[in-house]
């Protein structure tokens, strides 16, 4: 059963803009139970807060979504999340189980799913369907804008 994707892209956003408002790069990510669409976990980019270079929107959503579910595979989810995921976080879904990934904008710069690297198609014991491009505009808009005010606040 799929769910409408761009509803739970927006659930995502939110949590982007909500990673904007706090100073962090505006990534956000929910960890979504295909069975009955229920979101159980939610993450967005809290690398500056936390002090931390693990602190992204995917590995705190799924992290979450583990300790919902009672484990750390998280069979039966799917992935929502602003931006391509970076290679640390393709591993950690990799390693979640997690059946499908779905991104809004790509990552030139670091982007692991297509970008710069196919780290599905490595040959790993799990390999996650990718559906790119849901809400890309909004998604890269809010990178952008962010980005463009961090530049001009550099500036004063």
């Amino acid at each position: 059963m799929r769910f409408d994707d761009e509803f739970y892209m927006r659930e995502a956003l939110k949590l982007a803009e909500k990673a904007a408002s706090e100073g962090e790069t505006p990534v956000g990510a929910v960890v979504v139970r295909k069975s009955d669409g229920e979101i159980v976990g939610r993450g967005y980019n809290r690398r500056e807060t936390a002090k931390s270079p693990l602190a992204h929107a995917e590995i705190i959503a799924l992290d979450e979504a583990s300790r919902t579910l009672g484990g750390w595979r998280v069979i039966g989810c799917e992935l929502y999340v602003t931006l391509e995921p970076c290679p640390m976080c393709a591993g950690a879904i990799i390693n979640s189980r997690i059946e499908r990934v779905i991104y809004g904008a790509p990552d030139e710069k670091a982007g692991s799913l297509e970008s710069r690297v196919k780290l599905f198609d490595l040959g790993y014991n799990h390999r996650p369907e990718i559906t790119a491009g849901v809400l890309k505009d909004e998604s890269a808009a809010l990178l952008s804008e962010f980005f463009r005010e961090l530049r001009q606040s550099k500036k004063k």
